[in-house]
């Protein structure tokens, strides 16, 4: 026997099935996030920019906004010399930089941060402190920004410690 000679309730019972498997389906509507996270230091109390000078000793306060199309992420900061003149800026103006020189007692800080979850839009504040018997100099700050589906933007600013 087939379906078209079964009773008209053995054939509707059929469809209903197939309609309700068809439609409870979930669908994914959800579109790949294909977007970098974005590092903005380009408001007035933002620090350090390109080209900032810090002072041995004392403490400076890493500001910046961060935001991204789905969700953040965590973020990293890494702070090394560039006494030998490397480069790994995003920054289009340079500094003024020192002669090249062999580091003795360089500063080297790294320091990673979770956003809490959720978030968009992130105002990153760390409190940093410089040794004061570290060598003076120029320095790289980099600022590493990791969305939730891992998508990173990395902005590299060139700073000296004096």
């Amino acid at each position: 026997m087939n379906i078209l000679t079964r009773p008209k309730s053995t054939i509707l019972a059929f469809f209903c099935v197939i309609a309700l498997a068809l439609t409870s389906c979930e669908s994914d509507k959800n579109e790949i996030d294909t977007e970098y996270p974005v590092v903005d230091i380009s408001a007035a109390n933002a620090f350090p920019i390109q080209c900032s000078q810090v002072t041995r000793g004392q403490k400076i306060t890493f500001r910046a906004k961060f935001t991204d199309n789905t969700e953040l992420g965590s973020y990293s900061l890494d702070i090394h010399h560039n006494f030998d003149h490397h480069t790994h800026s995003t920054e289009v103006n340079n500094c003024d930089t020192e002669p090249v020189k062999k580091p003795v007692n360089p500063m080297l800080y790294i320091n990673s941060a979770t956003i809490p979850a959720g978030q968009k839009s992130y105002d990153a504040t760390q409190e940093i402190a410089i040794p004061a018997d570290v060598d003076p100099g120029d320095y790289h700050f980099m600022i590493r920004l990791t969305d939730k589906e891992g998508w990173q933007t990395i902005k590299g600013l060139s700073i000296k410690v004096l």
